[in-house]
């Protein structure tokens, strides 16, 4: 009887330690969800204080100075990582101020392309949130040189990184994301959409000093999700800066964005459009929502019977992973001793855990140069540091339609299982701007299948989806991602119904 009660015992703390296990999985697995869904809701609320009015640089006030960067280039040199394999090309780290009086600061992590990187562009990755960062999703479980193994202690080879591409930049913003860090508190609850695009820039500029020979190199901005406002916003900022100078203080060509947040109603409508359509919410949820939300920009709240529908359809999609509908889910958090085999195609669900172990490691932090004011909390993938977010206009269109008007090359990439930002948002803010097409839709290839579908523009904007990708698309395609960049970077279109 002792037996048996013994055993019991030890299958109810089994039990209960996967349900914790699988709990914690899920919370911590959608910290990138909550940050988007936090904002919207903020944004959709009564009394909502979330500025909602248009971006514009010329309202902004950019004071800081270029500050000299001598010696501090060399000082950035990361010479290995922990547990990293080798590799031929250099790789930096180290931190940007941007603010001198109040002690802000980004941390950034540099990759120099692994060919040609005399010749090659510079591109700058930015992740969204808000409030999480390209270090932990772009840098090392997208599209960087390295993915950090289940052991949390050893990396392997990204052979699909974007850095034979180009030379990529990633920078942790705004401060409170990541190692990045404020001297002044008060700057955690000050963030906001303008703010991050003015320190981004005195960023960029200071970074360009320090790294001199990229000042003249062709510069690319690119992101994912929320940097679907970081990036035209900064790209907004670069074109008013050169304009007002009369010069190309930064040689700036282009954008690319992914299941990027581009317009708040179209945003909305397409993703409980797209839940419907692939059967994740009841049609009785979406007549509900399509009754009585407003979809609106020039609505400041949405009724009670709106948020109510609302939160049916995010109750039917809490239990899977909304940025890959057919992803797994993460059901064991726990490094192992011996790290598992690893796989670029076949992306492990709990890449979270292993980088956030990786990142935490006194010795990965040494070498990366990172958390040199001993930061009063753990690194974190998204930020609990910044609570407020302060202004987030209601549409970028304008920025996308001013890059038109001036030249600047848009791309703009979807992944098709992507539920929370996903294709039919896209194609509804795309639509919304009404531009001619220039070139149908057709299929792209990639070894002889079809990699996914493109449509161009008027003004030289390409809308390209990933097939089978979801919202981290260099982590879920990294070869359809990698053609897709290379095409971009190359200056040329998608290959179109012909077989590549």
């Amino acid at each position: 009887m002792k037996r048996i009660t013994m055993e019991n015992k030890i299958s109810f703390i089994l039990l209960i330690t996967l349900f914790l296990s699988y709990f914690s999985a899920q919370s911590y697995g959608k910290s990138q969800i909550e940050a988007l869904s936090r904002l919207y809701k903020a944004k959709i609320s009564k009394n909502s204080t979330v500025d909602r009015s248009h971006f514009n640089a010329s309202d902004l006030y950019i004071g800081a100075k270029v500050e000299p960067q001598n010696e501090m280039k060399e000082k950035d040199r990361i010479e290995k990582l922990p547990g990293q394999p080798p590799v031929r090309f250099k790789q930096y780290g180290g931190y940007i101020t941007v603010d001198q009086k109040a002690g802000r600061a980004f941390y950034y992590y540099f990759a120099e392309a692994q060919h040609s990187k005399e010749s090659l562009p510079l591109l700058l990755w930015l992740n969204g949130g808000p409030g999480c960062s390209s270090l932990a999703y772009g840098a090392m479980q997208e599209l960087g040189p390295f993915r950090v193994k289940s052991d949390g202690k050893t990396l392997f080879k990204n052979k699909f990184a974007w850095n034979y591409a180009a030379n990529v930049l990633f920078v942790e913003s705004p401060a409170g994301v990541g190692f990045s860090y404020s001297n002044t508190t008060s700057d955690y609850g000050k963030n906001g959409d303008r703010k991050t695009a003015t320190d981004n820039y005195v960023f960029l500029l200071n970074w360009l000093e320090r790294f001199p020979e990229y000042k003249n190199r062709d510069f690319y901005i690119s992101g994912e999700s929320y940097a679907g406002h970081y990036v035209p916003q900064l790209a907004h900022t670069i074109l008013y800066h050169n304009k007002k100078a009369h010069k190309n203080i930064i040689n700036f060509k282009g954008i690319i964005i992914g299941n990027a947040v581009i317009n708040d109603d179209t945003d909305t409508k397409g993703m409980y459009d797209y839940f419907e359509s692939h059967a994740l919410i009841s049609d009785g949820t979406l007549n509900k929502i399509q009754k009585y939300c407003n979809f609106s920009t020039d609505s400041s709240q949405e009724s009670d019977e709106c948020i109510g529908a609302s939160n049916e359809a995010d109750t039917d999609v809490n239990s899977i992973d909304i940025y890959n509908i057919y992803a797994p889910l993460c059901s064991n958090t726990s490094l192992t001793d011996k790290p598992k085999k690893a796989s670029i195609v076949n992306m492990d669900p709990c890449s979270d855990y292993y980088v956030y172990a990786y990142l935490n490691r006194p010795d990965v932090q040494e070498a990366l140069h990172a958390n040199v004011t001993k930061l009063d909390h753990d690194w974190e993938p998204c930020s609990d540091v910044i609570k407020v977010w302060g202004d987030s206009p209601s549409t970028i269109i304008p920025l996308i339609r001013e890059f038109l008007a001036n030249g600047i090359r848009v791309w703009i990439f979807s992944g098709d299982t992507d539920g929370r930002v996903p294709v039919t948002s896209t194609k509804y803010s795309i639509n919304k701007m009404k531009l001619a097409v220039t070139t149908k839709w057709h299929p792209w290839f990639l070894s002889g299948e079809v990699g996914g579908y493109t449509q161009v523009y008027e003004g030289n904007l390409t809308f390209a989806t990933v097939r089978g990708a979801g919202h981290q698309v260099p982590s879920y395609q990294p070869v359809r991602a990698l053609s897709l960049i290379m095409h971009f970077l190359g200056g040329t279109g998608l290959p179109n119904s012909s077989r590549q």
